[in-house]
């Protein structure tokens, strides 16, 4: 096997081996005591691994007569899976938005634009989850009587509990946008986003519907469902398939789209009321 092919199944491999290693302990699966220091040694091992790949993957971009910026974009890409990048993007894009929560700031809204808020039937919930976080970081940190297991899963619940606030902060920070000329932005936090042009719109209208499934779910025949607490508000047909690409980067394509906003009515008249495209 090549280094670079090990590098790509490691890191694939490093973030849901961390998570597992959180979750048992919490679950009352009783670790052995050699195993999250081992843990952690093979967790390094991996970054020491991905440093010298992505070392040789420069040099040799570098010879090729790239820039250094373009010679790291490109070593990136070689040695790190799609689908590792943009979670690492989304938590990055997501943490970022604790800021812009603070200070009561949203990105992508322009003056004139229609800001739609769809956190509405989420809001308990992750409240609910934060609180079980930080109960659940208080708890095993008198319980858990490992030195080394103890100081592993506090950083990893101190992280989670960051992580849960951060979500939620991304989703009232990147609301859906209704611009002016016509054209709609239909986002979940720092996991999707849609930009949907104006002369795509065949008829938008208000419907509340209770589907099941993941956040972004595609049916067969076309039907996206962009669903927020097991919900949907608004339903947007299309009169041609518009391409989208899911939270870790696949691509996929929908004629109709069914999401949430918390005052449906408000977004479907600010369409209704813009001028249809020449």
């Amino acid at each position: 096997m090549s280094a670079l092919r090990a590098a790509r199944i490691a890191a694939a491999a490093v973030i849901p081996g961390e998570l597992l290693l959180a979750v048992c302990p919490a679950a009352g699966v009783r670790l052995p005591g050699w195993l999250p220091p081992a843990a952690e040694l093979l967790v390094c091992a991996v970054l020491l691994l991905q440093a010298w790949v992505l070392r040789s993957l420069y040099a040799a971009a570098r010879a090729r007569g790239l820039t250094p910026r373009e010679a790291r974009r490109d070593a990136v890409r070689a040695a790190v899976p799609e689908s590792v990048r943009r979670l690492l993007l989304h938590e990055l894009r997501a943490i970022a938005s604790l800021g812009r929560w603070t200070v009561r700031r949203t990105h992508g809204v322009r003056p004139g634009d229609l800001a739609a808020a769809y956190t509405g039937p989420q809001t308990a919930m992750m409240y609910g989850l934060l609180f079980v976080s930080v109960i659940e970081t208080v708890g095993l940190a008198v319980l858990i009587p490992w030195p080394a297991v103890h100081r592993v899963l506090l950083v990893l619940d101190v992280y989670g509990v960051l992580l849960v606030l951060a979500l939620h902060a991304a989703c009232v920070t990147r609301p859906h946008v209704v611009r002016p000329d016509g054209s709609l932005r239909i986002r979940y936090g720092a996991l999707f986003d849609l930009a949907v042009p104006p002369d795509a719109v065949a008829s938008v209208r208000v419907e509340r519907r209770y589907p099941e499934g993941r956040l972004v779910t595609l049916s067969e025949d076309g039907v996206l469902d962009l669903i927020v607490g097991s919900q949907t508000t608004v339903t947007l047909e299309l009169n041609r398939p518009l391409e989208f690409r899911r939270p870790l980067g696949a691509r996929a394509s929908a004629r109709t789209i069914r999401f949430h906003a918390d005052d449906p009515r408000a977004l479907v008249g600010a369409l209704r009321r813009l001028p249809a495209p020449p």
